[in-house]
């Protein structure tokens, strides 16, 4: 007998159908072929039967879901049988996992492996014997709930791991759907847990049916749209999967599955934690007593509870708050009800109720999952209500880690590291909750963040003063590393532009641990040596000018070290090229010629090096450049091949611009932002007083500061420095210029033949 062909085209196709409800339709389609297929093997044959397991039996297969497949039989079967079955399957080019066993082999392999014990929780009969599938399907459960004290804690112990390596839904730039914290396998193990233990109390799956839904059916969109195996949602697929369930756009989608995400990670969270604490005769550790915490709050079970049947204080939230992040425990569900009842606080809030604000924030990391958990429960918006717009927030690139809410606590608790840096911690902390809190809101997030931010400092109960402290530090937080980054500190310039903007030394020191706080919390490419050396100079000239120093004291000229010295000196008695690498910088001594920066950000490139400052001086009628770059390969810059390299090129022998070319398209840049960088260029007179300042904005791509720098040297400009910033995917070139005879530019028709030209470079391919 024949076995029937399999044509999934139709329903496929059928775009109305999503989720759960596709997955049954897509089951139940595969069931049906399935079932074929078996009868053209095994009609009319006794004790053998096919099973299906994990996703398959629990009905939810996606159009790149394996089929998890057992053929059952009772001891009778010719394995080699079992072929005749497979191999229809494999022809149709399916994922197949598949196994041949006995009801006994199954059980003896899930008593020692958790993943086989998991699935077979879902074992459902798709053809042949169904009193054997039955059997299996009974006997697993009860062996599951035979052993369900050792099960479980090997369960909990597999989802600790498992959020660990697939990383946070709600958070991620590219979330794992079905394996990260909040992913659809969290829902799983609630059910697993279930079955271990009805009694337990742990979340019923069927609570969190809507976002298991939601999560659910971006992961059969994703399967459709990428036609692959695999459950991280990368950003190149965020909009095409959002147009499919009709968000409209990826941040809308984004948004929602990351509140799914952190309900159902809540659930999972609170079910385990109650696990874990389950009395020793039930299943895994002894209670101890109740612990008093005064003020009637007590800890029991590693939870803080209110004591008492009164209705709480308007304090009472942040009060258990404070009491939940000191002892680092979970706050009770009845303790978290009882709290919605609490009389709201007064405004503007009394001090000892802002005392408890600082208090809680003060607590660092622990007092993210007590914020978090206030937050789930409605709590947390009470006291600020301007959180609202940014909770679950997206912030698609990957120079942002987190979500704009979960941003703001990890700020929070990198700022409680630092308050020994500044006179007034409280500021800090606050400062680091607001900084951000603009950026639900349409506008500029640090414009509009401040009139948010007065509101909030004002209803805390600070004084006009301090509030005005607030404000400014939410409308300043990116002031010192823009700064930094983007202008020359030897420039008086700069620090006076600082200065002024800045007012005061306190403020200054607020702004620089926000600044250190703000940016570990974005994530691990928005902080390093570099921006830390170059924000500390920054600070330490402004605060000396703050102090009643003059600005040409912290920017006298630094006397040349003795390499420098030294190279000056060859170059001076040869007058030939000098080049010299070492450590992670570059010095160039040569006699002036035109399109020397450009060629030398090209031979950076073409090596790998990324150019973070260049600056270019004139010594005796020679060029002294010197470049500051990194290398994203390893510690040991090969400035061998450099030089080699650079010496061609210099005398116009190396064919730069189809090498970069060929590197270009040999090396693509992943996809590391959600959003299409619009490119811009800015001319700033009043940034330098003898020099004209040039921003560049664009999207960085290989060989992009050598196409600037030679647009630049063709309009017969000189670079006096180069800063070059990369913010994730997007760079920000800040180029002081001067024209031929040394002079800052000032004719308009000049500046917009710049402006011109650069956009012109912008908006080209790369190489």
């Amino acid at each position: 007998m024949e076995p029937p062909a399999l044509d999934r085209s139709a329903l496929l196709a059928q775009t109305s159908l999503r989720g759960g409800e596709f997955c049954d339709a897509y089951t139940d389609l595969i069931d049906a072929w399935l079932a074929g297929v078996f009868a053209s093997v095994f009609s009319g044959r006794s004790g053998v039967c096919l099973v299906a397991t994990g996703g398959h039996g629990r009905h939810q297969l996606t159009p790149s879901s394996d089929l998890d497949l057992v053929l059952l039989h009772d001891g009778r079967l010719d394995v080699s049988e079992a072929q005749s079955l497979w191999y229809p399957i494999w022809d149709t080019r399916l994922k197949l996992g598949h196994a041949v066993r006995t009801v006994s082999d199954s059980l003896a392999l899930a008593s020692d492996d958790l993943a086989t014990a998991t699935s077979l929780l879902s074992c459902r009969t798709i053809a042949g014997d169904r009193d054997l599938g039955e059997t299996l399907a009974e006997r697993a459960l009860a062996t599951w709930r035979k052993s369900a004290k050792r099960n479980l804690a090997t369960l909990a112990a597999a989802v600790s791991d498992r959020h660990r390596s697939s990383g946070d839904v709600a958070y991620d730039l590219e979330p794992d759907l079905k394996e990260g914290r909040g992913g659809l396998r969290d829902v799983h193990a609630l059910g697993w847990a279930l079955a271990a233990d009805p009694d337990l109390g742990v979340t019923h799956p069927d609570v969190l049916a809507a976002d298991e839904e939601a999560i659910l059916a971006a992961r059969v969109e994703l399967h459709r749209e990428s036609g692959r195996l695999g459950d991280r949602l990368a950003l190149q697929e965020q909009d095409a999967v959002a147009a499919r369930l009709d968000d409209e756009n990826a941040d809308v989608l984004m948004a929602r599955l990351a509140a799914a995400a952190r309900r159902i990670a809540w659930a999972s969270d609170e079910s385990w934690f109650d696990v874990s604490h389950l009395p020793s005769g039930r299943l895994l550790r002894s209670t101890p007593k109740p612990r008093d915490l005064g003020g009637g709050i007590a800890l029991e079970a590693g939870r803080v509870r209110l004591v008492g049947d009164e209705t709480p204080a308007p304090d009472a939230v942040l009060r258990v708050a404070v009491a939940a992040a000191r002892e680092r425990a979970r706050i009770a569900p009845a303790t978290i009800e009882r709290l919605r009842n609490a009389a709201p606080i007064p405004e503007p809030w009394p001090r000892e109720v802002r005392d408890l604000l600082v208090d809680l924030l003060g607590r660092g990391q622990a007092a993210i999952e007590v914020i978090e958990a206030l937050d789930h429960a409605d709590l947390w918006t009470r006291l600020l209500p301007e959180w609202l717009p940014n909770r679950s927030r997206p912030q698609r690139n990957a120079y942002h880690r987190y979500t704009v809410d979960r941003h703001l606590l990890e700020c929070v608790a990198q700022a409680a590291l630092l308050t020994d840096r500044v006179t007034r911690p409280d500021l800090l902390l606050v400062g680091a909750l607001l900084h951000d809190i603009g950026k639900g809101t349409p506008g500029d997030h640090a414009v509009v963040g401040q009139d948010q931010a007065a509101v909030a400092a004002t209803r805390f109960g600070f004084p006009p003063a301090d509030v005005a402290t607030i404000v400014a530090m939410v409308g300043l937080h990116l002031l010192l590393p823009d700064e930094a980054t983007r202008r020359d500190l030897d420039d008086p310039v700069t620090i006076r532009t600082t200065v002024a903007r800045v007012e005061t030394v306190e403020r200054l020191e607020l702004l620089a641990a926000l600044t250190e706080a703000d940016s570990i919390a974005t994530g691990p490419s928005a902080w390093g040596r570099w921006k830390a050396g170059l924000v500390d100079k920054l600070v330490a000239r402004a605060r000396y000018v703050l102090d009643g120093g003059d600005v040409a004291d912290v920017i006298a000229p630094q006397p040349a070290t003795h390499r420098e010295l030294d190279l000056m000196a060859r170059g001076l008695a040869t007058r030939e090229l000098v080049v010299d690498g070492d450590g992670d910088r570059l010095v160039i001594v040569c006699p002036d010629r035109p399109g020397l920066f450009s060629r030398v950000a090209g031979v950076l490139a073409l090596n790998g090096l990324s150019v973070l400052d260049a600056s270019v001086a004139t010594v005796e009628g020679l060029m002294v450049d010197e470049f500051r770059v990194e290398w994203a390969f390893g510690d040991s810059i090969p400035w061998t091949k450099v030089e080699r390299d650079l010496r061609r090129a210099l005398i116009g022998r190396f064919a730069l611009e189809p090498r970069l070319a060929e590197r270009a398209r040999s090396y693509r840049r992943p996809r590391i932002s959600a959003y299409a960088f619009e490119p811009n260029v800015r001319v700033l007179d009043d940034a330098s007083d003898d020099a004209t300042v040039i921003e560049v904005f664009g999207s960085d791509d290989v060989g992009l500061l050598f196409r600037l720098a030679r647009a630049l040297t063709d309009l017969d400009l000189d670079i006096r420095r180069a800063k070059v910033s990369t913010i994730g995917a997007e760079v920000v070139d800040a180029f002081y210029v001067n024209d031929a005879f040394g002079n800052k530019l000032d004719k308009p028709d000049d500046l917009v033949e710049i402006r011109s030209a650069l956009l012109h470079v912008l908006s080209q391919s790369p190489l």
